[in-house]
């Protein structure tokens, strides 16, 4: 019987051993995931902190009417506008309006729109490929933080293949029109060059 004794312990304290290693192993394996996550949370809240911050001091954003960037527009054309205006740190201003219109109506207003310079200018709008706007959009999107920009409209131009995109340029301002024919919204975004 003592033969048989201390094999068995032996075996048993081997079997033992493997377990609590395993045990151990399992242990730090989980710490370190959780740590792993924890920290990598931690960095991306940071990011997006930082990031927030930065566009926040680098736009300085209000309200405005379609009517105060083109006051030669006609009454009746543009309704539901929404309008932003916003300057970057290095002076540049822009806005941004959504609104609803006729674009046969609304193309011939621009085009007429009073210029500082009729050689840097566009007589009329043109068509052009939205492709590259929407890889644009795309692209800063990911950068900015939650609800700072609705992306919604973006997955509609995405997909939408009867959206249409125009380009203006009545200098200093400079219009890139997104245009839903669907439902007649118009996203444009103007530049003001100096």
């Amino acid at each position: 019987m003592k033969k048989y004794i201390l094999p068995v312990i032996t075996v048993l304290s081997l079997v033992s051993c493997n377990k609590i290693e395993e045990k151990i192993d399992q242990t730090v394996q989980k710490t370190t995931e959780t740590v792993q996550q924890k920290a990598q949370q931690a960095v991306e809240e940071t990011v997006k902190k930082t990031v927030s911050e930065s566009i926040n001091s680098f736009t300085n954003s209000q309200d405005v009417k379609f009517s105060e960037v083109f006051p030669n527009a006609g009454a009746g054309i543009v309704s539901e506008e929404k309008g932003k205006k916003f300057k970057f740190p290095n002076g540049t201003e822009g806005y941004i309006f959504k609104y609803k219109a006729d674009i046969a109506a609304l193309l011939p207003l621009l085009e007429g729109q009073p210029t500082r310079d009729e050689s840097k200018s566009d007589k009329t709008s043109r068509k052009i490929d939205g492709q590259s706007l929407i890889d644009k959009i795309s692209f800063i999107s990911k950068f900015l933080p939650e609800n700072t920009f609705d992306t919604g409209f973006l997955e509609d131009i995405k997909n939408d293949k009867s959206i249409e995109y125009y380009k203006l340029k009545r200098f200093p301002n400079s219009s890139t029109i997104i245009y839903n024919p669907k439902n007649q919204t118009i996203i444009q975004y103007v530049e003001v060059n100096k």
